[in-house]
């Protein structure tokens, strides 16, 4: 298997989530939705790999005006689930949905009046049953060389984040001069004061 062949197989991954999970997907975006349009906050944690990815929705969400907040889960139970507020949406993103960390965020949580959702590749993990709602997504090998490496698995997250960022955006009317006075730095900076300051 060559380069070319690796980049096929995480597009793979990510369209046969498209194909197979989007129904739960989008409950999983219609509670976004809900929670943002009651005023509260999107709060998701996660462990390893998966951080960046997390860091990343929220970041896009805090450019388009919505708010949205990541909690480390390690971080989480030693004073950072005060972050947490009544009629909060906590999303908990793990592979496998047993890490003994997720686990714990998820039992602290249940004493909080949020809702509590968890992201992860298992229907049936532990995790599932202490949250409550779950999105779990159909991967059958990571695509490294031992099915062991984080590769198509925060792929898919990754992918699934985008899209879900994108279309609450949309759902919720944000506009462009609300992401350029948001991000006026960088390239994208630059180029937001050519097409003009936001009105």
């Amino acid at each position: 298997m060559g380069l070319k062949e690796r980049l096929e197989n995480q597009a793979n991954a990510i369209t046969s989530v498209a194909e197979h999970d989007i129904e739960q997907l989008e409950q999983l975006l219609d509670a976004c939705e809900a929670t943002l349009r009651a005023k509260n906050q999107i709060v998701v944690s996660a462990l390893g790999k998966n951080v960046p990815i997390c860091e990343k929705f929220a970041g896009t969400l805090n450019s388009f005006g919505l708010e949205c907040r990541f909690m480390h889960t390690n971080s989480a139970i030693h004073g950072d689930l005060g972050i947490l507020k009544p009629g909060d949406l906590l999303i908990i993103v793990s592979k496998s949905g047993s890490t003994e960390e997720s686990l714990r965020l998820a039992k602290e949580a249940k004493r909080k009046p949020i809702t509590t959702w968890a992201f992860s590749c298992r229907a049936d993990s532990p995790l599932t049953k202490l949250t409550t709602r779950t999105t779990y997504v159909c991967l059958t090998h990571e695509g490294d060389l031992w099915n062991l490496t984080p590769i198509n698995s925060s792929m898919v997250f990754l992918a699934a984040f985008n899209a879900i960022a994108i279309e609450l955006a949309s759902r919720l009317g944000c506009t462009k001069d609300t992401f350029l006075e948001n991000h006026p730095g960088g390239a994208i900076g630059r180029k937001g004061k050519r097409i003009g300051k936001p009105k």
